[in-house]
């Protein structure tokens, strides 16, 4: 992202009613009987069963169309099914290769489920043994225990429960290899190499920061990927400066167990004082006694300060107030004022702030003891008594010599911060359910560690996939360390959540591969309908970049499908500038594309994408702040025309949605291949009661192309080359 100077001196789907069929009932029961299983012993990571299935040849009485076909139910996609002619009986068979030990079988039903069924075993496809039946099936996700050996494990329905036929989301195996003989990943281990541990009486502390920062501080599109871990503790005299793809984090349960006297530091020296380009980096748990009274964090997109406790100011600003484009800060303390002196936007959640000294164009916070009053547009800022839902992120900490990962709890109308006042709420995961994925391991391996039943902690590197990763269980945890990144190679999505409850996915960057991706991540398939309002998926500090370090391409990068998600903050970007950049060459239409119901955006930055860069069509969807910048790269006015209208809005809300809401939400437009560009608007709504916008901005960054409104045909034209936001308070 590139800034001019300041203005002063400082294809969508959509979810019809018959793709609702699953009734509330089937909803519950496939939610309870997943969150049961995490209580039984056999969901123990060190005692689960391995997946055989999936993938492997499978056969079908009857489809009912081709649509539906047998291998949808074991491809590991729970956005993809088989379903069979609407008459009894019907079965699915899959061949496993050889003889192993079953002792499992899930059934994930779709609507058409079987009120009667048998479960069967064969070591030569031709002689049966039943496993399992059952004439009093509710349907949803079944887990069944079975025991025997088989090449060849079948279904049978024999009653149907619907009109339909038998219909199966996925149809999965589990047991051992070998007749038994097969050996399950194991859970823990080291964190690898690029994870660097300090207590406080490591020698050279210092050193090694500065041996890290001067390999990392201009290096945007490299390889090199750290994590620093503190351990709970008091040390002196310490600057750590972060530059790309570094994280740092104390290993406390509250920033108070680690604490720095000295400072974190993110300045913009390696790029002449401008800090638009500090991205990927982050900072965690710690509790900061800077040395001068300030702490200096000068940063751009995706570079979060969470759990923080600075026992004295904080600037975001680089040395000599160059431009700055950030920035977030969540469930942190900072005693003295925070001062964002060039920063164009903010956006601050859950925290404390001794006091704040200004605003350029769109300061946003929602639950912040201490936050200025409202004020949009002069001064710039937008205040949320509260953040109706949050849940703050997963982060790894030692319990005396013990690894493990917190899992904080959900608040509603949350309002300051979750360690404040003593131990905060939540789970403790031991770090022994976790698969530690390392460089080097393969998405096969990544699927065999969740299919087994563990999370996954990403030590820091570069991951390239060849297949996508599938996280099907329910309440499954998805951690990054050091900005791990994760390319899919051949076109596939690199990541897929289920219709579950409560997945957490946190703390790493996706990059697109240079065969076109259709999607990045999608958070549960087309169609979902399950209600996950009591235990949410939640997506944090998960970024997503086509192009930049090399060519890439994606269609849509993010898709929400799952109601109730909660996105706290993501930075979604096609990259304006880098290796493999250009109109096509890095060819990406959509960022985000929001088709579940009651999703909530808090922090959402998405920029530069070739059509729409944020499209919702679930209902109740609200975002608390956004910021946005249109594609630079735009060769004319002709490549953005969308039908009628110039230009596709940086954020559009579907005609069929009746009720939505945002909170400070801010577009540019940079249009440096092309200054006579007209972007119609910089926001596209129907005109509805229950769809309603507060404090909305457009901005042209030094006349490089205009706004000629702000939302639909309303809203003043941007001008000149002043930088001056055109700005609307209140829609409609």
């Amino acid at each position: 992202m590139h800034a001019p100077p300041l203005a002063s001196p400082v294809p969508a789907f959509r979810r019809s009613a018959p793709d609702r069929r699953r009734g509330l009932a089937v909803s519950v029961a496939a939610t309870l009987i997943a969150s049961l299983l995490l209580l039984l012993p056999g969901n123990k990571a060190d005692a689960a069963p391995t997946l055989l299935s999936q993938g492997k040849p499978v056969t079908a009485s009857s489809t009912e169309n081709a649509g539906t076909p047998a291998t949808g139910a074991n491809d590991g996609n729970t956005g993809t099914r088989w379903s069979s002619a609407a008459s009894d009986p019907q079965w699915i068979q899959v061949d496993l290769g050889s003889t192993v030990a079953v002792n499992q079988v899930v059934l994930n039903w779709e609507t058409a489920y079987a009120k009667a069924y048998r479960i069967e075993l064969s070591t030569n496809g031709t002689s049966w043994t039943q496993a399992y039946a059952t004439t009093t099936s509710a349907g949803g996700v079944e887990t069944l225990t079975v025991s025997g050996n088989a090449r060849y494990v079948r279904v049978t329905g024999t009653v149907r429960a619907t009109q339909w036929g038998y219909s199966l989301w996925e149809f999965q195996v589990f047991g051992g290899t070998d007749g038994g003989t097969g050996n399950p990943l194991p859970g823990g281990g080291d964190l690898g190499p690029n994870v660097i541990v300090f207590d406080p009486s490591t020698p050279n502390i210092q050193g090694k920061l500065d041996q890290v920062f001067q390999q990392q501080e201009s290096d945007q599109f490299g390889s090199g990927r750290y994590q620093f871990l503190f351990k709970p503790g008091t040390y002196n005299g310490l600057n750590a400066q972060l530059g790309f793809y570094t994280s740092i984090s104390g290993l406390g349960l509250s920033p108070d167990d680690t604490n720095i006297n000295g400072d974190i530091t993110v300045d913009a020296g390696w790029f002449n004082g401008n800090a638009t380009q500090n991205f990927w980096r982050s900072a965690e748990n710690l509790a900061v006694n800077p040395v001068n009274g300030t702490n200096r964090w000068a940063v751009a997109q995706a570079a979060p300060f969470r759990r923080m406790h600075v026992k004295g100011g904080l600037n975001l600003a680089p040395n000599g107030f160059g431009w700055a484009s950030g920035g977030y800060i969540a469930d942190s303390k900072i005693d003295g004022t925070v001062g964002p002196y060039s920063q164009q936007q903010w956006y601050t959640r859950d925290s404390s702030v001794g006091g704040w000294t200004n605003g350029v164009w769109n300061m946003v916070f929602s639950g912040v003891e201490g936050a200025p009053a409202q004020g949009f547009p002069n001064p710039p800022y937008t205040t949320l008594n509260n953040t109706p839902t949050s849940r703050e992120k997963p982060f790894l900490y030692l319990d005396g010599n013990t690894y493990k990962v917190f899992a904080p709890a959900k608040r509603t109308n949350a309002r300051g911060t979750t360690w404040g006042n003593g131990t905060p709420q939540g789970q403790s995961v031991p770090l022994d359910q976790f698969y530690v994925v390392k460089p080097g391991a393969t998405a096969a391996t990544i699927n065999q560690a969740l299919a087994q039943g563990l999370n996954l902690l990403f030590t820091p590197g570069v991951y390239h996939i060849n297949q996508t990763i599938n996280v099907n269980r329910a309440n499954t945890i998805v951690l990054g360390l050091g900005l791990a990144t994760i390319i899919p190679d051949n076109g596939v999505t690199a990541m897929k959540v289920a219709d579950v409850d409560g997945v957490k996915l946190a703390g790493f960057l996706i990059d697109a591969g240079p065969v076109n991706s259709p999607t990045l991540l999608e958070v549960g398939p087309q169609g979902a309908s399950a209600d996950h309002s009591a235990n949410p998926t939640t997506v944090q500090d998960v970024f997503i970049r086509i192009g930049g370090a090399g060519p890439g391409k994606a269609t849509t990068s993010m898709v929400i499908n799952s109601d109730d998600t909660i996105i706290d903050h993501t930075w979604i970007w096609r990259a304006d500038h880098g290796a493999g950049v250009g109109w096509e060459t890095n060819r990406a239409d959509y960022g985000l594309r929001v088709n579940g119901d009651d999703v909530l955006a808090t922090g959402l930055f998405v920029e530069h994408f070739n059509k729409y860069d944020v499209e919702w069509y679930g209902e109740n969807g609200r975002t608390i702040f956004f910021q946005n910048e249109k594609a630079y790269d735009a060769p004319n006015q002709a490549a953005i025309q969308n039908g009628s209208i110039r230009g596709y809005a940086a954020y559009k809300v579907a005609d069929s949605v009746n009720n939505h809401e945002g909170w400070g939400l801010g577009s540019y437009c940079n249009y440096t291949s092309d200054p006579n560009i007209i972007q119609e608007h910089g926001f596209q709504a129907p005109v509805k009661p229950g769809v309603k916008f507060h404090d909305l901005l457009v901005v042209s960054l030094g006349g490089m192309g205009q706004y000629n409104h702000v939302i639909n045909s309303l809203g003043s034209a941007t001008s000149g080359t002043s930088t001056i936001p055109s700005t609307i308070t209140s829609f409609p």
